[in-house]
């Protein structure tokens, strides 16, 4: 029999919390609860801020958040529940950036918080209070670790990639039209 020893609860309380948190936020993007703008509306939302097409970038942000915060909070398939959790969460930090650090002033300070601790459970693992150990790591080994937060890195860094250049191209066409 294995001792439960406070790196587990405190494992856990940081699953439940940060997954609980990412999955309601999830939900709002795509089914309109909580307050949120379901996929129609959250999709709305993600073309005027240059994600595009928006309904699918909404589809994929919500997908991350809910099915990243569940899986996170289950401690089920942690390295890749993390990843695409802190993937989101890259995508989110790069909208608020142009606003500062504080999250009072419209910044980046939440949705880098909720990033680095999901990227931060994936590297750690999710204890022993967990559905990962209860299967024995069968989704959670240690290769899985930096191949998710590479792969998941790597779309992020396309994504918001994208979208700075969809940005600067708006930019430029409304600055020409000034000067026509």
């Amino acid at each position: 029999m294995t001792c439960i020893d406070r790196r587990d609860l405190g494992l856990l309380l940081l699953r439940l919390g940060t997954g609980g948190v990412l999955a309601a936020h999830g939900s709002q993007k795509l089914f309109g609860w909580f307050g949120g703008g379901g996929i129609e509306g959250t999709g709305q939302f993600m073309d005027s801020i240059g994600y595009a097409p928006g309904k699918v970038s909404a589809t994929a942000a919500g997908v991350a958040e809910l099915g990243g915060g569940l899986l996170l909070a289950l401690g089920l398939a942690t390295p890749a529940a993390g990843a695409a959790a802190a993937g989101a969460m890259a995508g989110a930090s790069a909208v608020h950036a142009p606003n500062g650090f504080f999250n009072q002033e419209g910044g980046f300070e939440y949705a880098a918080s909720l990033g680095l601790t999901a990227a931060g459970l994936a590297v750690a693992g999710p204890g022993r209070l967990s559905l990962d150990h209860l299967l024995g790591h069968a989704v959670d080994r240690g290769w899985m670790v930096p191949t998710a937060l590479g792969v998941t890195a790597a779309v992020a860094a396309v994504a918001v990639g994208a979208r700075g250049r969809r940005l600067r191209r708006a930019r430029e066409g409304q600055q020409g039209a000034l000067f026509e």
